[in-house]
């Protein structure tokens, strides 16, 4: 394998590279990239078994063939060589020669028959504008469970229907959901799969690399979801298991009702938040006719309490909520009016962004004892 390469080009393709590598693994092919030269063309795989990529650029080749390079290391090295192109030759016992200018270093790869094989793309499933459903990760992800014995809560469920996609995510405590209309073409009925959230994050990351136009390619096959974009293709193994029956979490009955600023009410949450308990987070929201008052106390901090003036028609409820719960929905929620839907103060109550309309965006959050 001899090739030789633009600094910048190569860049980008091993920053793609970096959220797929495990930094602590104890399987050492796993933090090397596998890198393979051929007509071209560049391409280069990471993987950590759950996830992989692959992407490619650009090369002049002088020689085809493939090895591995550490992934950390390379990139470490790259980010300081100037700009220019960068010459990457094969010696023997997997060593790798990388020269830029009159620079030289070598680096010790390992055998590419080591490097795991990864699934074929299967057909393309359905083509999803790439920014919408960036859209819709970054309205979700927050809401995923990090505990790993919940597996089913490890990932975002998605349901894609011939003329709307959803995404639902849940920990137990809170619950994001939003709904899009857009017509799928050529989808044959409703789709519904489990996202694990590295892979949700990683998605979202090639996402924001792509033109606002472009479309992302989807697919499955009965163990892996795939998505292309253009010459890069992120593999994920898929969640097993039932994820929950979100919409039986769903209020229904709300009967106590305030709009309030979304702007108004995340300054409020963060100012007063600062004096709630770090542990619990909890802040008290008192509604009545002269407004709303965001309280929190702790013994270590003090107390804070914040009023809102907001017209506010029904019997006044006072409710508990975790600070953060709510501060991670408001800087994903667009600007505007956001509605506040309470049932009672036993009961889970409901946000929704009113100025969004493109989308109908839900969020769920059960009530704190204080």
């Amino acid at each position: 394998m001899e090739f030789s390469i633009k600094r910048s080009d190569l860049l980008d393709e091993l920053d793609l590279t970096q959220g797929v590598i495990e930094r602590k693994t104890t399987i050492p092919i796993l933090s090397h990239l596998l890198c393979e030269a051929k007509g071209n063309r560049l391409f280069i795989t990471a993987t950590d078994l759950e996830l992989s990529i692959r992407t490619s650029c650009e090369a002049k080749v002088k020689k085809e063939g493939a090895g591995t390079i550490p992934a950390k290391k390379l990139l470490d090295l790259v980010r300081l060589l100037p700009e220019g192109e960068i010459r990457f030759k094969l010696l023997d016992n997997h060593w790798v020669q990388i020269v830029c200018d009159r620079k030289s270093y070598k680096m010790v790869g390992m055998s590419k028959e080591n490097f795991p094989a990864l699934p074929e793309f299967p057909h393309t499933l359905v083509k999803l504008p790439a920014k919408l459903f960036a859209g819709l990760i970054s309205k979700t992800i927050f809401a995923i469970s990090q505990e790993e014995s919940r597996y089913t809560l490890n990932g975002a469920l998605v349901v894609l229907n011939p003329s709307t996609l959803t995404m639902v995510a849940t920990d137990g405590h809170r619950l994001a959901m939003v709904e899009m209309s857009h017509k799928l073409t050529g989808l044959p009925g409703e789709v519904r799969v489990l996202v694990p959230k590295k892979a949700m994050t990683e998605v979202q990351r090639l996402c924001g690399q792509v033109d606002d136009d472009a479309e992302m390619e989807f697919a499955q096959d009965e163990s892996h979801l795939f998505f292309q974009f253009g010459g890069r293709l992120l593999t994920s193994r898929k969640l097993t298991g039932t994820f929950p029956n979100y919409e039986a979490v769903l209020p229904r009955e709300v009967n106590k009702t305030v709009v309030l600023e979304r702007t108004e009410l995340q300054d409020a949450l963060r100012r007063v938040s600062q004096l709630a308990d770090q542990r619990s987070h909890a802040v008290k929201f008192m509604l009545a006719k002269e407004g709303v008052e965001i309280s929190a106390s702790s013994p270590e901090y003090g107390e804070a309490k914040e009023a809102i003036e907001k017209e506010f028609k029904g019997e006044p409820i006072s409710i508990g909520f975790n600070a953060q719960y709510l501060l991670d929905f408001l800087s994903a929620a667009a600007e505007g009016p956001i509605s506040v839907e309470l049932k009672d103060d036993q009961s889970a109550g409901q946000l929704r962004p009113l100025a969004d309309e493109s989308c109908r965006y839900r969020y769920v959050v059960m009530p704190m004892r204080i």
